[in-house]
Order: C-alpha cells, then sequence, then structure tokens
C-alpha cells in the first residue's frame, strides 16, 4: 500500500517530469492519459501514487527513481521541446534522458535564442520555478538594432503595455563599448553600425517577452542569449554542453520554487 494521499491527475504527472503542469492538463483534456487502462480526460480525477497505472500515449508513467537537474547551455537552431513531429533538432538530443528518465526543460527559449535552459525530472521543483507568483528573475542579453536612449530604458524600468497586458518592471543597461565588444565576442555576435547590446533582467515569463518588450521601445531584437535564471548563471559552459547542478545550487533553486 502506498503512504501518499492521492493527487489530482496533472499534479502527478507533472510531479513525474512529464511535462509543465499546464501541458499535462492539455494531455488529459486532449484524452493522452490513461489511469489502470481506461482515458481520463477530466483534470479532477485523482490518482494514488504506487497504486494506480498511469500511462501517456501507452507508457507508464512512475515517479522517477532518481531526481536530477541539470543547466544547458542551448544552442541557436535547436527547438525547447522534447519532441517535434516534424523531425526538427530538439533539446532532448543534447540532454542524458537515457541516464534520467523524465527530464524535461523548465520555461522555454526560442529557436534563435541561446543560453541557459534548466532541465529537472522534478515536477515541484520545476513547477515552483515557472510559478507565475514565484517571479524568478530570468536576465538576458541582447543584441539590438540602434542605441536606446535614457527615455525608452525607463518606460522598461517602470513596464511597457503589451498586447497581453502591462510588464512588471524590468532592470535594464546598455553595456558600455568595452564590456559589449566582450560580450561580442564571447557569444560570436557581430557589432556594426550603431547596434548595441542590452542586458535585461525580467522577472515574468511571457512568450517572447524581451523581444516584444524591445521591439514596443522600437529597437528590435538581432540576437538575444539568456544568461542567468535565478541564482543560477551558466559559467563557461560551452553551447550544447550541460552540467549536473550541485546540491547547493538545486538547494537555492528550491527555496526560490517555494517562495523563500
Amino acid at each position: 500500500m502506498s503512504s501518499e494521499e492521492p493527487q489530482r491527475l496533472q499534479r502527478y504527472l507533472a510531479r513525474c517530469g512529464v511535462a509543465s503542469r499546464r501541458a499535462c492538463e492539455q494531455l488529459i483534456v486532449d484524452g493522452r492519459v490513461t489511469v489502470n487502462g481506461r482515458v481520463s480526460d477530466e483534470l479532477g480525477a485523482k490518482v494514488m501514487p504506487g497504486v494506480d497505472a498511469v500511462a501517456v500515449d501507452g507508457r507508464p508513467v512512475v515517479p522517477p527513481a532518481q531526481f536530477a537537474t541539470l543547466v544547458m547551455n542551448k544552442p541557436k537552431g535547436v527547438l525547447t521541446t522534447m519532441d517535434d513531429p516534424q523531425g526538427r533538432p530538439t533539446v532532448a538530443s543534447l540532454v542524458p534522458t537515457d541516464r534520467f528518465p523524465g527530464l524535461y526543460p523548465v520555461g522555454r527559449l526560442d529557436g534563435d535564442t541561446t543560453g541557459l535552459l534548466l532541465f529537472t525530472n522534478d515536477g515541484k521543483l520545476g513547477n515552483g520555478l515557472i510559478h507565475p507568483r514565484r517571479h524568478v528573475a530570468k536576465r538576458y542579453l541582447a543584441l539590438v538594432e540602434g542605441a536606446p536612449d535614457e527615455a525608452q530604458l525607463r518606460s522598461l524600468r517602470e513596464g511597457v503595455l503589451l498586447d497581453d497586458g502591462p510588464t512588471l518592471p524590468a532592470s535594464v543597461r546598455v553595456l558600455p563599448p568595452r564590456e559589449a565588444r566582450a560580450q561580442a565576442a564571447q557569444l560570436d555576435w557581430h557589432l556594426r553600425g550603431g547596434n548595441r547590446i542590452v542586458e535585461l533582467a525580467i522577472s515574468e515569463g511571457r512568450n517572447r517577452q524581451v523581444r516584444r518588450m524591445l521591439a514596443h521601445i522600437g529597437h528590435p531584437v538581432v540576437q538575444l542569449h539568456r544568461s542567468q535564471l535565478g541564482p543560477l548563471c551558466l559559467g563557461g559552459l560551452e553551447p550544447g554542453c550541460w552540467r549536473l547542478l550541485t546540491e547547493a545550487e538545486v538547494d537555492d533553486l528550491r527555496r526560490k520554487a517555494e517562495g523563500c
């Protein structure tokens, strides 16, 4: 017998590392989830861990025997998904899913965006980090067209109105020339004409938010790179490479996920 309490089906799937809770809800609604051999398409359904047999598309779903959290430097042109029906390159080929079953990306980066991407098979940690109420900071470097002036930067610091509502205040600065040249060399970016590199930190996770914010002030993004998530930085990790987080790093992220 299991000593755990019954759990909502979508929460159980997320904790097992299937996907984010919202994505798990869609799997249920789409009829892709079975419980004890029968399709369960109601979001209110509950399961007993260790007792009920849960499967997605016929594949059994069980809690991972070993939790793992790792960080990857996502290269350009790779999709942030574990499967693509069109056969395009995905991050799944770059992480050790055979060694750590249930790994999935925490949040997303556009195909053209590079940088820090977190993976875990700990659904509680992953869902906590992307929960809207947690406001986990994400720092980006953006090569933009032109040079934003102080008034435009101030509008980002105060929050701008996008088509899906006002943004929270952002931390933003234009890198000085020497620092910009160093970052451009490290990221293999080409500073041309009057283009500048902007460092921007946000605490939301809307679709293509950084690109939309900078386009809103009249300086579209040419290249975009995420350098930090909460307390976690890439360090010297090369594009396409990953490393396991230390216990201390996981503890720091867990505190962020729990709102501490």
